[in-house]
């Protein structure tokens, strides 16, 4: 099979090297040239366009910004749909609009094409090492067909149901770290006003009831003043977004995450977008000056 991949970013680059390490054939598409180009000289084979991807490959991977970024690569004239070969595999690992994979689901269906919706957690390091949890939603047998190429940068794969579903289990995964993040940025702050040793703080709740992913490394990262993205915020805050849309529509009210969506949108318009969501120490600082 020939394996197509559109977007090489923080993420994306990491998912095509395992591609290749697993010798397929990967061809690549990015807005910029110059963004590919450590991947073109470890083997990936550049196209100038989504549309020449589409007429060439058997699978087809996505990892881009934003769901308008989405709808462009899938739904235009140029894009995915219109072009691909009748049976090509699509594997959206955005975290899009649940109403939006659920609607390319169901167009590609009716042209003969398979899709699923794949969105990833476990950040820049998790794709390195190729231990990501990704969330599906799709048709059982499209999932067993992507799931080979799936396992080789995840090592927790699971079908969550129906075309939509993953973007939705992704969207519980966002919920979840929003108000996480808010406590361990609180505590460390916390703990550095009571004039404690970090270090020996984080040690120590790391190892007890409030150990978590994000305290054992977005927390090192804030001691040691580490804010490069392993996810951007202006990413998350994409994605809170998403989910207090969905929650909207659903009925339901998220204060948690409304909170934390307010409290990244100041760090935002302090012009920090493109650091990563353990930045958020930054409102705790500035408000406590």
């Amino acid at each position: 099979m020939s394996v197509g991949f559109i977007g090489t970013g923080v993420m994306g680059k990491s998912l095509i090297r395992h591609l290749l390490k697993a010798d397929h054939e990967v061809f690549i598409y990015t807005r910029t040239k110059a963004k590919a180009q450590s991947l073109i000289a470890e083997g990936a084979i550049w196209e100038d366009s989504i549309k020449s991807i589409a007429q060439k490959c058997d699978v087809i991977m996505t990892m881009v910004g934003y769901p308008s970024d989405v709808e462009e690569v899938y739904l235009s004239d140029e894009g995915l749909i219109v072009n691909c070969k009748p049976g090509t595999l699509l594997i959206d690992m955005t975290t899009s609009t649940p109403s939006l994979a659920k609607k390319i689901a169901n167009i590609a269906k009716t042209r003969d094409l398979r899709a699923i919706d794949a969105p990833v957690s476990g950040g820049d390091k998790g794709a390195r090492d190729g231990v990501l949890t990704i969330m599906c939603g799709g048709e059982v047998t499209d999932f067993y067909l992507a799931l080979p190429y799936l396992k080789l940068f995840g090592n927790d794969v699971v079908l969550q149901g129906d075309p939509g579903s993953g973007q939705h289990t992704k969207m519980c995964n966002q919920i979840a770290i929003a108000s996480t993040i808010m406590g361990v940025c609180e505590a460390l702050h916390y703990a550095q006003a009571a004039n404690l040793d970090q270090d020996k703080v984080l040690a120590s709740i790391t190892k007890g009831s409030a150990g978590s992913w994000q305290l054992s490394n977005n927390g090192r990262k804030i001691i040691d003043e580490d804010f490069d993205p392993g996810f951007y915020i202006k990413h998350f805050i994409k994605d809170m977004k998403i989910a207090i849309d969905e929650a909207r529509l659903m009925h339901i009210d998220l204060p948690g995450l409304k909170l934390a969506e307010s409290l990244y949108e100041k760090v935002s318009e302090s012009g920090n977008d493109n650091l990563g969501t353990q930045a958020l120490i930054y409102w705790y600082q500035q408000v406590n000056d």
